[in-house]
């Protein structure tokens, strides 16, 4: 499923015309991507939980010169399935 196809379910489900669909999509995302810029978790329950992540620094190898590179520590996004999104996928 893309983008279009997930603003068109939504539609669909919520009664919505697909434009609005979009635009509460798209806040949804912006409001979690704010949220984890901030450090904050977002839980929805039943579906799962956004959360930040410190990857540490670490030493790696260039595979096409085989050299020793140091990769640097940052801060990644991470998700959790909740007990409802995996007992749907079952």
């Amino acid at each position: 499923m893309n983008k279009e196809e997930l603003v068109a379910a939504i539609a669909k489900k919520a009664g919505l015309s697909k434009k609005d669909a979009e635009g509460a999509l798209k806040a949804g995302i912006e409001a979690v991507k704010e949220a984890l810029k901030k450090g904050s978790k977002v839980t929805l329950t039943g579906f799962g939980t956004f959360m930040v992540a410190k990857r540490a620094a670490r030493k790696g190898v260039n595979p096409q010169t085989g050299a020793e590179i140091r990769i640097p520590a940052r801060t990644v996004p991470r998700f959790k399935a909740g007990k409802g999104l995996k007992d749907a996928v079952k």
